[in-house]
């Protein structure tokens, strides 16, 4: 029986969503997204993924990197 996702797990999924659709818009590779913000290719992976929960520090490095306001970053 498949374990039902909680909203906490919906909501980091959506987020992972996000920031990948934003980099992939931007042309920015995940690798090269992760060493602008000191993360190894694992740890971007799995925020992309829904896999981790990112500290607002890190959203609002990400939301740097990827040249748009951290309001934006949660618009989904």
């Amino acid at each position: 029986m498949k374990k039902r996702e909680n909203s906490e797990e919906i909501f980091l999924k959506k987020l992972g969503q996000r920031i990948k659709s934003i980099r992939k818009e931007k042309g920015i590779k995940q690798i090269d997204l992760g060493y602008a913000l000191d993360l190894d290719k694992s740890n971007m992976n799995r925020i992309e993924a829904g896999n981790t929960n990112p500290s607002i520090l890190i959203l609002q490095k990400i939301s740097t990197e990827l040249g748009i306001q951290l309001s934006q970053l949660l618009d989904f």
